[in-house]
């Protein structure tokens, strides 16, 4: 299927960018012209985990010239099962910047810009504008969505997937040519309603392979060649060992890419009211006295691994006052991992009209393991 490319053929290639790229020019499809193409190519990786190594990873080599990487997050030893851009070495290191490190290692004819700061509505344009692609890499509905609107606002197409436990899907989403995101998920779903990898856990390999994929995808689209992931979403199932083609159609009510849009701008950042929240020691205390009750709203497989004697057990998605119950005049504190499925719960009950005394534990269990009791093991 012949495309328009999205990058013009860069400067002649160099003797040794020959001998590199030697592979790729013996395809009739890439060419001398298309290795141009990717060398002259801007490409931004929104993430930088277990979908992102195989991304960064395959561009890199790739002879990608441009590579920006955006992520705010450092790099946790829970990390290394699939996020094998990183190292041990580089635990406590921003990811960012151990990405940029590691393309420098890999082919020093890539530039890479490594935006250490988390992806939001008042600098998506200005970090999206200068692309002719977008990689999502993320693992939170909140910035797909707001990857989808400012593709969509930038007429840029979105190379999309996203991983659970030991299945995969991707696509690419071009408004005008195909469906955008929000045509085929119109409602984003309620904080901890979905569990993210650190919540269900994920096979390492599985975000290998639609990371893969999308590195794929991405320089289909550079060179114009082939049939890309539009109005198709690709699922991969890593037990079955088994892939599905769902096809899918654009929306035409979609109110970001559809006839009469309401969405035809991002968001301003508004600031959330701040969860009421307990730090470890005073948590302590107030279980030292009696005033303190528990609930911990991980999942039960996050409990096995480890877990705090003195907690009631409820599922994030299940907290509501019902479940909680009336205020027995003690301080009711919720924790989870790190701290933002249980400010979530907080919210849901202050919604309801919990009415008794409420906390989020700051930094969840984590945060106790640090401080109250390093023994306990690290997930």
């Amino acid at each position: 299927m012949t495309r328009q490319p999205l990058a013009a053929p860069g400067p002649p290639l160099r003797r040794d960018q020959v001998q590199r790229y030697s592979r790729h020019l013996l395809l009739d499809e890439m060419g001398d012209t298309g290795q141009r193409r990717l060398a002259a190519a801007r490409v931004l990786v929104v993430g930088a985990g277990g979908l992102a190594a195989p991304v960064v990873s395959y561009l890199a080599a790739a002879g990608v010239g441009h590579l920006t990487v955006v992520d705010d997050d450092a790099v946790e030893l829970s990390n290394l099962q699939r996020q094998v851009l990183f190292t041990t070495n580089d635990v406590g290191k921003g990811k960012a910047e151990a990405t940029r490190a590691v393309v420098a290692q890999a082919n020093p004819d890539v530039d890479v810009d490594a935006v250490v700061e988390r992806f939001g509505s008042g600098n998506a344009l200005e970090l999206a504008a200068d692309h002719d692609l977008v990689v999502d890499a993320t693992d939170n509905f909140d910035t797909r969505y707001l990857l989808n609107d400012t593709c969509v606002l930038l007429g840029l197409p979105l190379v999309w997937a996203s991983v659970e436990r030991f299945s995969g899907r991707a696509a690419v989403w071009s408004a005008g040519e195909g469906p955008c995101y929000r045509c085929v998920f119109p409602d984003q779903p309620p904080a901890g309603a979905v569990p993210s990898c650190a919540e269900a856990g994920v096979l390492g390999a599985v975000p290998g392979v639609m990371g893969a994929i999308q590195a794929a995808e991405a320089v289909k689209l550079i060179l114009g060649v082939g049939e890309p992931l539009i109005g198709r979403i690709l699922v991969h199932d890593a037990m079955a060992q088994s892939w599905d083609t769902l096809p899918v159609a654009a929306d035409p009510a979609c109110p970001v890419c559809g006839a009469d849009p309401t969405i035809t701008a991002l968001p301003r950042q508004v600031a959330e009211s701040p969860v009421p929240e307990l730090d470890p020691p005073a948590l302590r205390d107030l279980l030292a006295s009696g005033a303190a009750r528990v609930i911990d709203v991980r999942t039960s497989a996050e409990r096995d691994i480890v877990s705090l004697p003195f907690t009631e057990h409820l599922d994030a998605g299940e907290v509501g006052v019902r479940r909680v119950g009336v205020p027995d005049g003690r301080t009711l504190v919720l924790h989870c991992k790190s701290g933002a499925r249980s400010a979530a719960a907080v919210r849901t009950l202050l919604r309801e009209g919990y009415d008794g005394p409420v906390a989020s534990l700051r930094g969840g269990i984590l945060a106790w393991a640090d401080e109250i009791d390093p023994a306990l093991p690290r997930y």
